[in-house]
């Protein structure tokens, strides 16, 4: 299946990907949501992009976005198979200007991701996952990615302002040698993915479409996320769609 969507996935993601940057620097009003996360026009112009994009590849596959109104578990539970989707992944760095944004597209089957494509419009690179590896798309070259062995010192990567969260503070004082960079989005999955950093662990609240794509990118590309229990992370179980305390790591 994913096979013969690679190619339309990519077409997709760039084409919404040139709108988000035609954004880009300008002013614009911003909601401030529930979950008190930020909410443009631009989350919602991608959102209804992808939505109909994806609604034509896979007719009457469910889809789940960050922007979609809401679903009720009663509903959700039904679903075997669906598409899991954040259509502007780190809007706050969009609205920043670091450049550290992306769109998040995952399939979640049987609880778990399956597929997952990231786009980095700013840079126009794609990750995706085929046949069990994971791959980054640039100019038309397709790599394929392989997480490496921890460094030493080990290099961590975290959110921009993930270092005022006091359960993080304290898990990485308890590491014995490391140095913390910082960056946006689920392109720490990716930048994991390819080598570039070694661990991310996560205590501040995120949600699910945060995470399944660049978590089955990290996966396919030889790395792990597991939950405190040490197990997998699982998606659409319950009620809420908050993501547990995770760590992901270069290693298996």
């Amino acid at each position: 299946m994913f096979d013969s969507l690679i190619t339309p996935l990519t077409t997709l993601t760039t084409e919404v990907g040139e709108v988000i940057m035609s954004f880009y620097k300008r002013d614009m009003d911003v909601e401030v949501k529930s979950d008190q996360t930020p909410l443009t026009v631009v989350d919602q112009t991608a959102h209804q992009l992808i939505v109909e994009g994806l609604e034509k590849l896979t007719l009457g596959t469910p889809i789940l976005s960050e922007e979609s109104e809401e679903i009720s578990f009663d509903e959700r539970s039904s679903w075997s198979e669906y598409w899991l989707i954040d259509p502007l992944d780190g809007t706050r760095d969009f609205l920043e200007h670091t450049g550290e944004f992306c769109i998040c597209i995952a399939y979640i089957k049987d609880n778990t991701p399956i597929f997952g494509m990231v786009y980095a419009p700013l840079d126009k690179i794609h990750y995706y996952t085929l046949n069990g590896q994971a791959f980054k798309r640039q100019d038309g070259v397709d790599i394929t990615l392989k997480t490496n062995a921890p460094s030493s010192p080990l290099q961590v990567v975290i959110g921009h302002h993930s270092l005022q969260n006091e359960q993080l503070t304290i898990h990485l004082s308890q590491q014995a040698d490391y140095e913390v960079s910082r960056l946006g989005s689920a392109l720490k999955f990716c930048q994991i993915a390819q080598g570039r950093y070694d661990y991310y662990p996560r205590f501040g609240p995120c949600s699910e479409w945060d995470t399944a794509a660049g978590v089955c990118i990290l996966q396919n590309a030889g790395g792990s996320v597991v939950d405190k229990n040490g197990q997998a992370l699982k998606y659409n179980t319950k009620d809420d769609l908050l993501s547990p305390v995770f760590f992901a790591s270069g290693k298996p």
